[in-house]
């Protein structure tokens, strides 16, 4: 009798290797980088879509640099130049387009669908950074980025159904 459950048990082992194999990894990790744009131009109030500064440029190329081993499926920005400024150096970086979004008709649950088990930057503003972090994460967790912070990465991870968080500053 015991060698019938030894059996049995050896078959379920093989089968569920195999079963593994042919399926890959059961559970698909997906983790965004949220990041706001870099430094821009202020010199004309009235411009409300202006290019970055030289100190903005720099930065891009640092996040890119920053991002350098990180192999990103797809980046997102907003349809202004200095968020496609700040995006496109790490886009290039990976071979990618940037796809435009807009965070007043973001649909999250789509997005989260698109982006499942990729490594995905998105870059926005002081304000749609955070609120689409919150949208991520299903919680009023994070505040609009003071207009002199140009430094702050979110990261987000979802791997099992968690979703875990961490904020830090890149210099």
């Amino acid at each position: 009798m015991k060698k019938h459950y030894l059996l049995i048990f050896l078959f379920s082992f093989i089968f569920s290797i195999d079963t593994y194999g042919q399926t890959g990894n059961l559970e698909e990790t997906t983790t965004y980088y949220f990041i706001r744009h870099a430094e821009k131009d202020k010199t004309n109030k009235s411009n409300t879509d202006p290019k970055l500064i030289k100190k903005g440029e720099k930065r891009a190329q640092k996040w890119a640099e920053y991002f350098k081993d990180i192999k990103f499926d797809a980046v997102y920005s907003t349809n202004y130049i200095r968020t496609r400024q700040t995006a496109l150096p790490t886009a290039k970086q990976n071979n990618l387009d940037i796809t435009i979004y807009s965070p007043t008709t973001l649909d999250y649950k789509s997005f989260l669908k698109t982006t499942k088990g990729k490594t995905v930057l998105v870059v926005g503003h002081s304000n749609s950074t955070p609120y689409f972090v919150n949208g991520i994460l299903g919680e009023d967790k994070y505040q609009a980025i003071d207009e002199s912070v140009n430094s702050k990465l979110f990261i987000v991870t979802i791997n099992n159904g968690k979703i875990t968080d961490t904020v830090i500053i890149v210099e």
